[in-house]
């Protein structure tokens, strides 16, 4: 056998030195991970159910990002964002909380957005035998008990008014109304029996099993049902709330909110 020459002895030794300079060279650091986020998001009562969809695949699909939702009538969400809550991302259920609150620079430049449309309608009870088919039934006789959400602060409630005033009946549904805090208890009401009929969207009707829609609200009040949402000035989690917000304009998401009953934008 051959002995190795010069060169080749050479040869071995540099790829000796080059594998040992190899071995003991520091491995790549793994990529770093994404840091935890906690996101709080005010919305709408009548947003209960979808929004819990939305958000769940929003976080399956951002395992770093925990959602907090808070649900409420939209007045009542504007006025805690007014004092000082901490509050990432704002949905209201109309555009005259999302207006103060822009008023007041209380929300992040150039992120507010019509997200959602919604229609309101008039419900009974199944098996109501008092005859309501229409908005204008409302002033018979024989309904004493009509619930509306608030509408100091329940968007659906300032809708129903704005019905009551189109359809010139205000004077005689006000004896008879019975105001809450929130639609869904509107919906509660009515399902229970305990009014006549109740103004919702149509979207908690049709969550329920329990009551009929017997009238849609005229189409120039029903255009006016928006859900605009927004990023609060003072969040602290700014670009995640910009790109949650993002994703509640997706393809993924919007099917959901189509699945519920809302239009989108």
């Amino acid at each position: 056998m051959k002995r190795p020459t010069g060169i080749a002895c050479m040869v071995l030794a540099l790829l000796l030195v080059l594998a040992t300079v190899a071995g003991c060279a520091p491995k790549a650091a793994p990529p770093a991970a994404q840091q935890p986020v906690s996101l709080t998001v005010s919305a709408a009562s009548s947003l209960t159910d979808v929004l819990k969809d939305v958000d769940s695949l929003y976080m399956k699909e951002n395992l770093n990002v925990t959602i907090t939702a808070t649900f409420g009538g939209s007045g009542a969400l504007q006025q805690q964002i007014e004092n000082g809550a901490p509050v990432d991302v704002f949905l209201s259920a109309a555009a005259q909380q999302m207006d103060a609150l822009q008023k007041e620079q209380l929300l992040l430049d150039d992120t507010r957005k019509d997200l959602l449309g919604n229609k309101v309608v008039l419900i009974v009870p199944t098996g109501s035998t008092l005859g309501i088919t229409s908005f204008q039934d409302l002033a018979n006789a024989n309904v004493t008990k009509v619930a509306i959400g608030d509408p100091s602060s329940v968007p659906a409630g300032m809708y129903a008014v704005m019905v009551f005033n189109e359809d010139n009946i205000a004077a005689q549904v006000k004896p008879k109304e019975i105001m809450t805090s929130e639609v869904d208890t509107v919906l509660t009401d009515v399902e229970t029996g305990n009014v006549d009929a109740g103004i919702v969207y149509a979207t908690d009707a049709m969550a329920s099993t329990k009551v009929n829609v017997v009238a849609n609200a005229p189409d120039d009040i029903n255009a006016k049902v928006l859900y605009p949402v927004a990023v609060i000035q003072a969040s602290k989690n700014a670009a995640a709330s910009q790109s949650y917000e993002n994703f509640l304009f997706s393809s993924a998401a919007q099917a959901i909110f189509v699945k519920y009953g809302f239009s989108v934008k």
